[in-house]
């Protein structure tokens, strides 16, 4: 589960590299419960962020965490994060400006990539 967690932790850390690059400010929730990693401010209007490591073709959406009786599998819920940031294991990064709830698994799409663009609404 450790290396899964640096992979999630690198992630993030390559998520608030690039938004802080295109001039956004990154607000960091204080927990580990909230269905988003990071709330993005975009010029006042604020967009939560779930953040996504994979290293195959598809992306899993289930969030996955182990407590004292095992691993605990969650669905994406309605409205549980505004933007996807998908980071590949080859630095490749996605943004999908959506919730995509309902869904187990994504593959990231080439007009989905983050490139110096700004992704400002």
């Amino acid at each position: 589960m450790r290396n899964t967690q640096r992979k999630g932790d690198y992630a993030v850390a390559m998520a608030i590299a690039r938004f802080t690059k295109l001039g956004f400010d990154v607000l960091i929730p204080l927990t580990e419960s909230a269905a988003y990693d990071l709330v993005v401010d975009n010029d006042g209007k604020l967009s939560r962020v779930q953040i996504k490591y994979f290293s195959g073709t598809e992306v899993d959406l289930r969030r996955v965490h182990s407590n004292s009786t095992g691993y605990v599998v969650k669905k994406t819920k309605e409205n549980s994060y505004d933007w996807l940031y998908i980071l590949s294991a080859n630095d490749e990064e996605y943004l999908i400006k959506q919730c995509l709830h309902g869904r187990r698994s994504i593959k990231p799409k080439i007009t989905d990539r983050i490139d110096d663009l700004v992704v400002k609404n």
